[in-house]
């Protein structure tokens, strides 16, 4: 005897809403290392020039500093693209289909994106364990170059997490989804005074 269509839909429910709070601890976590990065980079270059300009000197090893943000906040936003579904994509052929084949399309991308994303994950990881081992450091102000690197394997950890939730999300869903929370939807076509219609209708992920 099947289970009840009831149940069924209950238990759909309560994973879906333990991924969700994955999702948005995660997504969470993103927001505040991307916009921390960028109001700390541009606090402390205005800081730097306004030193130059008034006192003839400005703030020492800002400029390393300003390369460590750039890298923590380039990798770490890799999760956070992914989460919003504004990553690049190569669609010529996803659009072209529909439905089930549409759905099982995105499917096997998210899911060899993902594998790709955590493969990145365990490179980065190995050389942030050699860069460990060797002790460098930035030259400047002494910081360890493993702190700073670290930001690649959880980047790519969190992006690839996005893609198994997607996968999920997917599987579970009857609609189309190009992340967890990224429902894939078409744009209305606006029909001229002719009955023409004059932009295509492609779909777009809100």
């Amino acid at each position: 005897m099947s289970e009840n269509p009831t149940a069924e839909a209950g238990h759909r429910n309560i994973v879906l809403s333990i991924l969700n709070a994955i999702d948005q601890t995660f997504g969470w976590i993103e927001r505040v290392v991307v916009a921390g990065s960028v109001l700390i980079m541009a606090a402390l270059m205005s800081a730097h020039v306004v030193g130059n300009l008034l006192f003839d000197r400005g703030i020492p090893g800002t400029y390393e500093v300003t390369e460590m943000l750039i890298v923590v906040m380039t990798f770490v936003g890799v999760g956070y693209a992914a989460r919003c579904a504004r990553h690049i994509s190569m669609s010529a052929i996803y659009d072209q289909l529909s439905g089930g084949l549409r759905k099982t399309l995105l499917i096997i991308i998210c899911l060899g994106t993902g594998a790709l994303m955590f493969y990145f994950a365990y490179k980065s990881a190995q050389y942030d364990m050699t860069l460990y081992e060797r002790g460098r450091a930035s030259s400047s102000l002494g910081v360890p170059l493993w702190t700073v690197n670290l930001a690649l394997p959880i980047g790519f950890t969190l992006a690839g997490v996005q893609y198994l939730l997607t996968i999920i999300r997917n599987l579970v869903s009857d609609d189309i989804y190009r992340s967890f929370n990224e429902k894939e939807e078409y744009s209305a076509v606006p029909i001229d005074d002719s009955g023409q219609t004059h932009t295509s209708d492609e779909p777009h992920g809100i």
